[in-house]
């Protein structure tokens, strides 16, 4: 198993967790996609989404894997009047992370981060571990605890 900065902050932490790795050789990275290679339902693996809010500043939603960011909900959520989708151009730059293995944990900058109120229904969900290819399991709390993010409704 590859460490990435994200599974290093989870050991920091002392956080339990497990990894899953996945075939990536199709190209195919949509989060229905990899809940269906993990044997996971797409509501229980979480897609990471970085935005643009008011003065250019980052915001990161998290959200499940079979869903659809409400921009306007990420707004209120936020405090921002609105927000955009960052362009896929300026993840690597802002995050650190490339499209399909941003993760919520370990950015090159904490940024305030917002996960989707469907989170409490579940007692572990996956979110990328920080490289394409590998997700990584853990409990809502954990993942709320570690990422110092807030619940709202995002979709």
């Amino acid at each position: 198993m590859k460490k990435t900065n994200a599974l290093r902050l989870l050991d920091r932490h002392n956080v339990p967790y497990r990894t899953i790795e996945y075939d990536v050789s199709d190209g195919d990275l949509e989060a229905t996609t990899v809940a269906r290679k993990i044997d996971m339902p797409p509501e229980r693996v979480f897609k990471t989404l970085v935005a643009k809010g008011d003065g250019a500043s980052t915001v990161v939603f998290v959200i499940p894997g079979n869903c659809e960011l409400d921009l306007r909900q990420a707004a209120r959520a936020s405090g921002h009047k609105k927000v955009e989708l960052l362009p896929v151009k300026d993840l690597l730059a802002t995050t650190g992370y490339v499209r399909g293995g941003c993760s919520p944990f370990a950015m090159k900058r904490p940024f305030p981060t917002y996960f989707d109120e469907s989170i409490e229904l579940f007692d572990e969900i996956a979110v990328s571990a920080g490289v394409v290819g590998m997700q990584v399991v853990l409990t809502p709390a954990e993942l709320l605890n570690t990422t110092a993010a807030t619940v709202a409704e995002l979709v």
